[in-house]
């Protein structure tokens, strides 16, 4: 399988599907009638603009200025890509605005300057400052982007900052700190290599000499040689770490032997094992080339035992990655109105970063790597991109710094309510999907497929084996199947499982049919089933895949895209059956909403649910909300509020359920019956019902009576507010099975398949 013109295929078909690009601008005021356009443009926009007139400050006030970041590049260092020009640039500029935005709730405009001239491009960013608030520079080659960058600075009267140069510093800087810390050495006395001398590398070195590093126990080596004072091809900012403590012909090979610490910032596979084990007791390596590193993960560590390792690869240990930077530096500059990021704020980050690592890890970052619980050591030396602390952690630190130094505009005076603030900008609901997708890949599962005669099933099933998600087993019709893949250039292993239930040649697929046959009929003689009939029934792949889960030849099964819902789940229940203690099975969906996931059940199998059922499928919810390592807040929901309305059969269901469920979990946060607004609306909430369980937070989980009102609910939701959604999951059977709804994307059935990897994990 060629994984990488996949890649390159369905990257072209990411970035082109629907509206092309990935970001878009959206109105922030209402602008449904005349009146509200008189007010956001003519004539009532003049008053705006008037007080920003007479103060320019209430730009902040008045406008997106003070949430909005330029990112900005000539395109002539693009991600590896090298100088390949500013519109060719343009989607990894679309991508970084992305970032600021899913992590720091930061609008992003993408600029792309035509220009290699320093004047031309620094002219034309400074006569654009009344725009933005923040500026990122990004993908310049040096040495322009020095220059760039600290013109810019002295010139602009807002935050400027070359990520390329001070993202992989700040990040490296806190990784560097903590491994120090834990093998007790001084950052004064180590000596420190640097392979590499391009702008990364000198905002690197100059960061870990301001944490404390001295200059003449640092050595910078570029593709030359030794950074030495008496080289004569010294180019850009290099001599700065020129270091006479070597002689000028010193090899790596050579200056590697009894070093302290490695930092390579160069290209992929310079480092062998034996160098390593020429360095110093305890030694600490960072190979952050991409994607290659100067050394590999595995080879490092078995050089030696006493090594700390980080790369910039999101698949080992100690991760050096710029977005644990960027877009929270920016967010507490922003929140300040900081007039620049001087070096005690990036200092400030460093040291935020260092201290998240040595706190408690949230569980959700534990479910994301398949960890007990990770904690602050050699292999956890910098805190997990999917940390929802990092929001709440580093920018305030930033923001205080820029105080401090008395480069901020605006005060921040009560940091508590600066810090809810911040948590109530991004919901969990991308911490969520990352979280799942990477405990998937920790521990993949055997996934069997009971649609794979399907191009949208083929498809994503191609992704899971890129993403290394699962092991899929494809049932269907193997001519049939390769056809498909071949006229829409889908590429799967040649070794992967195909069966057809249908037509079972060799001796092995007909034992195995008579062995799933007998089992059937042993499940259902006393329901009215013959030996024919079992027979014929599983041949039928919904029942086939059932019974490889229920006989362990598969772990987990995703079906039902081409068949009704019932078909799918009655063989199901059939042959693997509801888990000890559960009567009835039912089923949730997870929608990602801004505010976080939101958990909704019973939308798919309970058509009325009685008093006893809502209770049991209450509580299912509840442990499948836990399985995400998330608190379940819980609101049984209809049209009445706790007896506004004494009759009808819902409220009378649902206040019943209510207390039975507080009887029998003395703990559970759940309350009603309550209309839905009321389940989120806290304010609200605490004036008219203060004794409410979710008084003091709104609902993660919402309880429907029946069928009707929650499929509907949905359903509404889905659609007209474009949420992504994730299910239905089934709750209560003794082994993992999905069942896709009719017209799922291909991207949720790569969802629901991580979600299935997870739950036979759990199981």
């Amino acid at each position: 399988m060629n994984n990488d013109k996949t890649l390159n295929e369905e990257a072209l078909e990411y970035h082109a599907k629907g509206r092309p690009g990935k970001i878009e601008v959206i109105p922030t005021k209402e602008y449904a009638n005349q009146r509200d356009l008189s007010l956001a443009y003519s004539p009532g926009v003049a008053e705006p603009c008037l007080a920003i007139q007479a103060n320019p400050e209430d730009a902040y006030k008045y406008t997106a200025k003070g949430n909005l970041v330029a990112v900005i590049s000539n395109g002539t260092a693009v991600l590896g890509l090298g100088d390949i020009g500013a519109l060719a640039g343009k989607p990894v500029m679309e991508g970084k605005g992305l970032l600021f935005k899913i992590y720091a709730d930061i609008d992003v405009f993408d600029i792309e300057l035509n220009t290699k001239d320093v004047d031309e491009f620094v002219r034309t960013v400074k006569i654009m400052e009344p725009t933005f608030g923040g500026v990122n520079l990004e993908d310049i080659s040096a040495p322009e982007c020095f220059e760039i960058e600290e013109r810019l600075k002295k010139e602009l009267n807002i935050p400027v900052m070359h990520d390329d140069q001070h993202g992989t510093a700040i990040i490296s800087s806190a990784s560097l700190l903590n491994a120090l810390e834990l093998v007790n050495k001084d950052i004064t006395k180590v000596k420190i290599i640097i392979n590499g001398a391009g702008a990364s590398a000198i905002s690197c070195t100059r960061l870990y000499n301001a944490l404390g590093a001295k200059k003449e126990n640092i050595f910078m080596f570029d593709s030359k040689g030794l950074i030495h004072p008496d080289r004569t091809n010294l180019d850009g900012k290099k001599i700065e770490f020129a270091n006479n403590n070597m002689p000028i012909d010193t090899t790596l090979i050579q200056a590697i032997n009894g070093a302290d610490v490695f930092v390579g910032l160069s290209k992929g596979n310079i480092l062998s094992k034996e160098m390593v084990k020429t360095m110093a007791k305890d030694c600490i390596v960072f190979a952050l080339a991409n994607p290659t590193p100067e050394i590999s993960y595995d080879d490092a560590m078995d050089a030696r035992e006493d090594i700390i390792v980080a790369t910039g690869r999101s698949d080992y240990p100690n991760q050096v990655n710029n977005v644990l930077g960027f877009p929270y530096i920016f967010r507490g500059a922003l929140d300040v109105r900081a007039s620049e990021i001087n070096e005690e704020m990036k200092l400030a980050a460093v040291r935020a970063l260092a201290e998240l690592a040595k706190k408690p890890v949230p569980d959700i970052v534990n479910m994301a790597y398949s960890e007990a619980n990770l904690s602050f050591g050699r292999n956890y030396i910098i805190p997990k991109p999917v940390d929802p602390r990092l929001l709440t952690s580093v920018a305030p630190a930033v923001a205080r710094a820029a105080m401090e130094t008395g480069v901020a505009k605006f005060a921040i005076t009560d940091w508590d309510a600066y810090e809810n603030q911040l948590a109530k900008r991004l919901g969990l609901d991308n911490t969520l999907i990352k979280a799942i997708m990477t405990k998937a890949k920790k521990n993949p599962k055997r996934v069997v497929y009971a649609d794979a005669e399907n191009l949208t099933v083929l498809k994503a099933i191609q992704q899971v084996i890129q993403e290394k998600i699962a092991y899929p087993i494809l049932l269907g019709n193997r001519k049939l199947i390769e056809t498909i893949l071949e006229e829409n250039s889908i590429s799967l292993p040649e070794d992967i499982d195909i069966i057809d239930p249908k037509e079972s040649k060799n001796e092995t697929e007909k034992a195995r049919l008579a062995e799933f046959a007998d089992l059937f009929f042993d499940k259902r003689k006393r329901k009215g089933l013959t030996k024919p009939d079992a027979m014929n029934f599983v041949t039928r792949r919904s029942y086939y895949a059932s019974l490889m889960v229920e006989t362990g030849l598969a772990d987990t099964m995703v079906g039902g895209l081409t068949r009704n819902y019932p078909d799918t789940i009655r063989p199901a229940l059939q042959i693997i059956g509801p888990e000890k203690g559960v009567k009835k099975i039912s089923s949730m969906y997870i929608l990602m909403t801004k505010k976080g996931p939101l958990f909704l059940a019973d939308a798919t199998i309970n058509f009325d649910p009685t008093i006893e059922e809502l209770v049991e499928i209450t509580e299912l919810a509840a442990r499948e909300v836990e399985k995400f390592n998330i608190k379940p807040r819980i609101a049984l929901v209809t049209y009445s509020n706790f007896g506004s309305v004494p009759e009808g059969p819902a409220p009378i269901k649902l206040r019943k359920a209510v207390e039975i469920l507080k009887q029998k979990h003395p703990g559970m946060i759940v309350d009603g019956e309550m209309q839905a607004h009321l389940a989120f609306d806290t304010e609200l909430l605490k004036e008219n019902h203060p004794f409410s369980d979710l008084a003091d937070g709104p609902a993660n989980t919402l309880i429907f009576p029946n069928l009707s009102s929650a499929n509907i609910a949905y359903n509404l939701l889905k659609e007209v507010a474009g949420i992504e959604k994730i299910g239905p999951l089934l709750m209560g059977l003794k082994k993992p099975v999905q069942v896709l709804q009719l017209g799922a994307t291909v991207r949720e059935i790569v969802n629901q398949t991580a979600i299935s990897v997870v739950d036979a994990v759990k199981k």
